[in-house]
């Protein structure tokens, strides 16, 4: 009768160890989500101030810079969205925002310098795939604000 309980037993903890397992493997993935999420995120904002900053070190009144953004077209096997959250009645920019398409769960911010507004004619919003993206900074005329963008190439 022992054979059978300790037989029993056995059996029971070789498939509670592969749940668990499966459950461990499953908090890994979404931890690794959010941190590749957190990485682009980064990169964007990164790039975003080190546009700010060119523009500002320079004399001329309007300028207009670009830069490349090398991003993965996907996270994990996921598309996600990357955009800049921002202020509607003052345009400022206050973070750049990413998050795996359609999912709470996954989400990630890094802030943008305090002074940077939104461009209002541009793009604030891009879905990943395999497009070229920019980010872009421009400064114009005599006002004295810069404007930030992400947009499809």
């Amino acid at each position: 009768m022992s054979h059978v309980i300790c037989t029993s037993a056995l059996i029971a903890l070789v498939f509670l160890m592969q749940f668990s397992f499966m459950s461990v493997t499953d908090n890994m993935r979404t931890e690794m989500i959010r941190r590749e999420l957190k990485e682009i995120s980064d990169y964007v904002s990164d790039s975003l101030a080190n546009l700010y900053f060119l523009a500002n070190s320079t004399d001329y009144s309007n300028v207009t810079l670009e830069k490349t953004l090398s991003l993965p077209s996907d996270v994990q096997g996921l598309t996600y969205d990357l955009s800049i959250y921002y202020n509607a009645t003052t345009l400022d920019a206050l973070s750049v925002n990413t998050s795996i398409t359609g999912s709470l769960w996954a989400k990630a911010t890094s802030w943008l310098l305090p002074s940077v507004k939104v461009d209002s004619n541009a793009t604030k919003t891009i879905v990943s795939g395999d497009k070229t993206i920019v980010a872009g900074c421009r400064r114009a005329g005599a006002d004295s604000n810069v404007y930030v963008w992400i947009a499809y190439k």
